[in-house]
């Protein structure tokens, strides 16, 4: 049996993985002319790090990726600690794997390397899909490529699920994201915690983790904002105007942002929960299904889900009804997530003054009084193991 899976980010190689481990033939097209993540940092929960080490792929990420101390809630302007999750010592033990932060392009390089490994070059670049058939993946330049399964795993834009859905744009979340990537020794005498620490914000928040080892520092800064809506990772920012975004703040932040070789600001959208994921014998996957904004952690994470969840529900019986399996299984949880991540967002934006009051306070106690209170509310996104077919 073939797969074509249509999008070669980290969802469709995964994907890939998964499926030729499960004994099917596997190809993916890539409209860009390589194969190569932009973006900055991700972190990968245990649910997302059972995945990559069932299909083989954590001896290919160990070099790069940074084990955290913990998770921690800050506010920004005055730098008192909310809430600390410790990671490093609990996360084994509670919720059965590591979670790790890693630059997306070390992931996808981690998980391209273990597919070629698996099954070669199966990977065509510089490939434009213009759309599908009942058996077939239609391409731009009017070639055909047969295929019992295809995969839309070509992210928010994506032209497999324009033409299962219908045409419809994306909803800008009135949010913009600043993202930058700087040496850890660049940053002086700035302290940066060994942590993703979530530094919460007046209309706005931001997001400080370590990558490649521990040496970089990874930033991502969120931002109300009402009059930008250009999507796009590589979209160049004004360094000025980041710094007046975050000045007055924790000098970890400003710190970053003056260091910066380059700053990247794109648009966040999302979408509402899809009522369709399936047609046929063409599936959605990752992003192209449920995009979620990054104030959860989880995009990349649910995208590896996705990828080992499609190929275990194919192990057995017809495509078709495996799809609607892989549905049913799957909206659920990542509506839910999409969700929480749109809250969490709010959350760390509250005001100053009593909104902010009512948001932080309980978290403030909570942390200190029962602390494992925090913990139970990751369990079921942390806790969760597709590769375990009773915990679905």
């Amino acid at each position: 049996m073939k797969a074509v899976i249509v999008g070669g980010g980290i969802g469709g190689i995964a994907t890939a993985i998964a499926l030729h481990l499960r004994g099917w033939q596997v190809q993916v097209l890539e409209r860009a002319a390589s194969i190569s993540e932009v973006g900055a940092g991700v972190q990968i929960s245990p649910n997302g790090t059972k995945v990559l080490e069932a299909m083989g792929v954590m001896p290919k990420l160990e070099a790069s990726l940074y084990e955290p101390e913990g998770i921690e809630l800050r506010i920004g302007d005055t730098g008192r600690q909310l809430f600390w999750l410790p990671m490093k010592q609990i996360a084994v033990r509670r919720w059965g794997a590591r979670y790790f932060q890693i630059h997306r392009a070390d992931l996808l390089d981690g998980l391209m390397a273990r597919l070629q490994e698996l099954a070669g070059d199966v990977v065509q670049t510089g490939t434009a899909v213009a759309g599908y058939q009942k058996d077939c993946v239609l391409l731009a330049d009017g070639g055909r490529i047969s295929a019992d399964l295809i995969v839309g795993a070509d992210g928010i834009h994506s032209t497999i699920r324009t033409q299962m859905l219908g045409v419809d744009t994306p909803r800008f979340t009135g949010n913009v994201a600043w993202r930058a990537v700087v040496p850890v020794d660049k940053l002086g005498n700035v302290s940066l915690p060994p942590a993703g620490c979530i530094w919460a914000l007046p209309g706005k928040h931001a997001v400080t983790t370590r990558i490649r080892s521990g040496v970089m520092a990874n930033f991502v800064g969120i931002v109300e904002t009402e009059n930008w809506t250009e999507e796009g990772w590589n979209i160049e920012g004004s360094k000025d105007q980041a710094l007046a975004e975050f000045a007055g703040y924790d000098p970890a932040l400003t710190a970053i942002i003056e260091n910066a070789t380059s700053l990247n600001c794109w648009a966040l959208l999302d979408r509402k929960p899809l009522d369709l994921w399936v047609d046929g014998s063409t599936v959605l996957i990752g992003d192209a299904a449920h995009p979620m904004l990054p104030s959860m952690a989880q995009g990349a994470v649910q995208a590896l889900e996705d990828a080992y969840v499609l190929a275990d529900c194919l192990d057995s019986g017809p495509i078709t009804d495996a799809l609607q399996t892989f549905y049913d299984t799957r909206r659920k949880r990542t509506a839910k997530i999409q969700a929480t991540s749109a809250a969490n967002l709010r959350l760390f934006h509250k005001r100053r003054g009593l909104p902010r009051l009512i948001s932080y306070v309980p978290i403030w106690i909570a942390a200190r009084v029962a602390p494992r209170i925090i913990q139970r509310r990751n369990d079921w996104i942390y806790g969760h193991d597709v590769t375990e077919k009773l915990n679905r």
